[in-house]
Order: structure tokens, then sequence, then C-alpha cells
């Protein structure tokens, strides 16, 4: 049933594409910057005389023309195998798991790589990609040391000797060294991550814990007996999980040393209404109250912040203290502490905030899958290419979810990655594939660009005449887009073909000319 409905949302939309193309070309002027707000609400909506992109369509990649499904899903590899794979090395382009990546491949040493991999035993129809970036001083190109395993899902050689391939992100991986093998074939040598598994903080009765006043040179590693550090959906397992030493054999290096920290640096924080303030704010209110709760119950960081008074006042506060925290049990740390780090939590934030941002109708079944929704939202999210590589080399989930909601929180302007000129808003923001608002396509001549969509944009000129073939949109031609101020190539306005087609015009930003975020 499933596969009928799949094949009838096919033919859906390539009657859809042959009407396209047998509709006469008929580009309209449309003016730099402005974008009717008629044109904004026909996105999903049009009136019966009009209809709206069907958004669809652009991951398909129709522009490549036929292409056929290879049929091979290759299992995933196991986490530490080092093996040696077929690498690109790609300009303006960060690839993640999950992520479709199109390739028109037209040197003669990536074509003998493209075929290398549809035979090689190890990994069958798996190539490396890694992200390839200049210097702004000197131009040389760079290697990223974290790229990113894609499997060869569509393929087609072409007349001309040239191959089209549609890929789809796999793994991880980390580049240990590349070379050029004899038949100039690029190799190199990677050693596949081993991904974490999503953490989830203690069950929700420990919010309501007192926290646990620790001395930072007397530190017990004891959970309360009462404590279930189970993961999302397991079962009780109490005779292990309720020990400290098994919290911490969960976290990766990065994340002891925070628990740690956190471990002996909150002592004295009381439970505080978690519905009134963010985590952030909660955090610094709670470090402002520290000092005096120190003194209230007799503990402190270091031997020096001791209470001077007398014995006799000190013990007076020391068994006040001992005889509040025999009455409750007690923590490490407040409940919405460990939220900052729970990968479920952060999830439905991330995801929140992105429906908020970005108008995805449904995330539920990625919020089930904090791994799989970090590497969604940071395939999708528009910023720089930079700083999505710097999401591709982030280790932990629960880090890789805070650094996206930090963006999502912070991204406003886009700016030239030369000149710093605004080029657009958030606010101005059009998603025009099913995929989200940032995708990646190829040009004839093979080069990938991944562009974000806008509706309108700033400091823009226009070269050129519109053209339709190899429109990466279905029904738009595209004109060349560049810099007003420093000339450089910013990306294509795209116009309607057809007078009832909605939106009229949109604007695609290339994510390698925009400037680093400055958060």
């Amino acid at each position: 049933m499933d596969n009928q409905r799949v094949l009838e949302a096919e033919r859906y939309q390539m009657e859809q594409i042959r009407e396209l193309e047998f509709e006469e070309l008929q580009v309209e002027e449309v003016e730099e910057g402005n974008s009717s707000d008629d044109d904004r609400d026909a996105i999903g909506a049009a009136s019966s005389d009009e209809y709206a992109f069907n958004t669809f369509l652009a991951p398909l990649h129709t522009y490549l023309g036929e292409v056929e499904d290879t049929h091979r899903r290759l299992a995933f590899l196991d986490g530490g195998a080092i093996l040696t794979l077929p690498l690109f090395y790609l300009e303006g382009v960060v690839l993640f798991p999950g992520a479709i990546l199109p390739l028109r491949v037209v040197q003669p040493n990536f074509i003998s790589a493209v075929e290398r991999a549809l035979t090689q035993v190890d990994a069958p129809y798996t190539i490396g990609v890694v992200h390839a970036y200049r210097d702004l001083d000197n131009r040389r190109l760079k290697f990223a040391t974290v790229g990113t395993t894609a499997e060869i899902r569509q393929y087609r050689r072409l007349e001309d000797g040239s191959v089209n391939v549609v890929t789809r992100g796999q793994q991880r991986i980390r580049l240990r060294r590349h070379w050029i093998d004899v038949e100039g074939v690029p190799c190199g040598e990677v050693q596949v991550i081993q991904e974490d598994l999503p953490l989830r903080a203690p069950q929700d009765a420990f919010g309501r814990l007192a926290p646990l006043c620790i001395n930072r040179h007397n530190v017990s590693h004891r959970m309360p007996s009462k404590v279930s550090l189970r993961g999302h959906g397991d079962g009780d397992n109490d005779s292990e999980a309720n020990s400290e030493e098994s919290f911490e054999i969960g976290l990766s290096p990065a994340e002891k040393r925070i628990h740690q920290s956190a471990v002996t640096s909150c002592c004295g924080y009381d439970v505080i209404d978690e519905s009134t303030s963010s985590d952030e704010d909660k955090f610094e209110s709670e470090i402002k109250r520290t000092k005096s709760h120190i003194s209230d119950y007799g503990c402190s960081s270091t031997p020096g912040e001791q209470s001077l008074k007398g014995e006799g006042s000190r013990n007076r506060r020391k068994n006040a203290g001992l005889s509040h925290f025999s009455k409750v049990p007690r923590a490490f740390w407040p409940y919405w502490v460990y939220r900052m780090y729970d990968s479920y939590c952060l999830a439905e934030r991330a995801a929140d905030m992105w429906k908020q941002i970005v108008g995805t109708p449904s995330m539920d079944g990625l919020v089930r899958r904090p791994d799989l929704l970090s590497f969604y939202i940071a395939s999708k999210i528009p910023v720089s290419e930079s700083t999505r590589q710097e999401l591709l080399e982030i280790d932990g989930i629960s880090y890789r979810l805070q650094r996206e909601i930090d963006l999502l929180k912070s991204f406003d302007l886009i700016r030239c990655k030369y000149c710093q000129i605004v080029t657009a808003r958030r606010s101005d923001m059009l998603v025009m594939s099913s995929e989200g608002p940032l995708g990646a396509y190829v040009n004839p001549h093979g080069s990938v660009h991944e562009i974000m969509t806008f509706y309108k944009v700033n400091a823009i000129v226009l070269y050129g005449e519109a053209v339709t073939e190899y429109s990466w949109f279905p029904g738009y031609a595209w004109i060349v887009a560049h810099c007003a101020i420093c000339e450089s190539h910013m990306g294509w306005l795209f116009t309607a073909t057809k007078k009832k087609l909605k939106p009229q015009s949109f604007w695609a930003i290339r994510s390698a000319q925009v400037a680093d975020d400055k958060h």
C-alpha cells in the first residue's frame, strides 16, 4: 500500500514537470529586493486560477534527467572501523548524515572514483565526502578532517562519458590521511566515527530533590539509591544505573569534564520554579545565591572560604544543615541542570524553535531520535559553511543540539562573506524544497552549490538573461546574481515561467558566500 502511494505521488510530480516543460517561457521582469505578500501566502495554498510550486519537486533533481536506482542500501559500517574510500573534495558543501547530495561528475579522475566505489568490496556504492575550503589570505585549498560517507542511490552514465549521481549521507568519518593513487583517483584512509547514544536525564521525580552540598576537596561520587539513569524507552536497571560510575561511563570525555565541574561548583543550589525562567537565567541566578547557601549549610568550595566565626556557631550551622538534608533525598544538582544535557529535552526545544522559524509541519518522529534531529537541523540551517562544518565536527548529541539552539536564537542577518554587507534577513527566508530551507544542487559543469532561498534580498545585481535550461526548480528560469558592493557571485534570481505559478520570483543565496556567524 505504501509503495502504491509513493508511485502515485511520483506520477503526479512527473505530470507537473511535463506540464511546465510544455508551457511557453513567460519570464516577467521583477524589481530587485521586492516580493509581494501575495507570493508569500501562495506557498502551500493557491486559488483555483493559481497554483503554488510543488516543493517535493526540488529534491528529485529532475534537471539531471533520468537516473537509475542502484537498489543498494548499505548497512551501516561499524563505529571505529578503518577503511579506504574514493574521496570527493567539495568546496561550498558540508554533507551530513541523511542529507541528499547530487553530483555531475565530468573530470576523468572523479569518474574513476565513482566506478571504483561501485565495485569495491569493503564498502560498495560508497564514497567519502570532505569539505574543502580556501584560506582568505593565500587562497590555498585546505581539507576538513571530518567528513561523511555518501551512498550512491542513483547513477547514470551519459553519452559524453560524464556521470550523473545522486547520493545520500550516511555516517561521519575522520580523515586519517589522503593521497592520489597511480590511476589519479583521490583516495583516503578514513575511520568511521562511533556515535554516542542519546542521553536521558534522571526521571521527573528527581527534579524535586534537594541538591547535595559537596566539598571540592572531598567529592563523594555516590548517587542516591532511588535515582534511575535509564535511557529513553529503556526499562528500569537499578542495579547498574543508580551509581555515579555507571552514569559517567555513558559520558564522553568532554561531558565528564562538564559533569565534574558542575558537581563541584553547584554546591548549595535550591530547586527553583522551572516555569519562571530559562535554563541560563536559572544557572546565573543560582550562582549568585551560592555564597549565602554555603554559610547556611556549612560547606565551602575551598578551605579559605570556611566561616571564621566561633566553633560553637559553626557547629550549630553545620548541624542545622545536616538536619535539613536528612529530611529529604539529595541530588548532585537541580534537575533543570540535568535537562541542559538531556538529548530528548534538547531535541524537543530545538524542534519547537525550528517549527517557529521554518514552519515544518511535524517533527515528532525526529524528536524521538535526537541524533537524527541534530543532523537534520545542522544540514538545513541557513548559516555559513564554516559554521555547519563546526556542527559536523561536534561529537556529543547534546552539545550539537545546544549549539544549534544557540544558532536558532541568534542568527538573523545574512551577510556577504567578503564585504559584510547585509544581503538578507531571517524573516525573509522562503522554503522552496520539502527537504528544508537549505539544499545542495549541481550545475552542468559539475560544481555543487548549497543554497538558501529568500523572498527578497538587498544589495544584489543581476547579470545576463533568464535561462530555463538546467533549472533546479521546474517552472522557473534563473539569472546570475552578484553582490553590488564586491561583485562576488552571491547566487541566482529564479523567476516563474508561468503567470499563475506562485511565488513569481525568489532568490537563492550560496551558503559559501555567507559570512561566519558572530555568536
